[in-house]
């Protein structure tokens, strides 16, 4: 019994792992086109929308 318990603990962490890991591929896919949205649309004078 324990046994079982432990395969299904194990499953739903990587479930739960698997799941937050999509959303952050989400999220930084939006980031990223959000920082190339702001690179492409800097003014000729050579200043960002951003500060580094």
């Amino acid at each position: 019994m324990g046994l079982i318990l432990l395969v299904l603990l194990l499953a739903l962490i990587f479930g739960g792992l698997g799941f937050a890991l999509h959303w952050l591929w989400i999220i930084a896919v939006v980031l990223f086109i959000a920082w190339l949205i702001g690179f492409g649309m800097r003014s000729g004078s050579g200043s960002r929308w951003y500060r580094w």
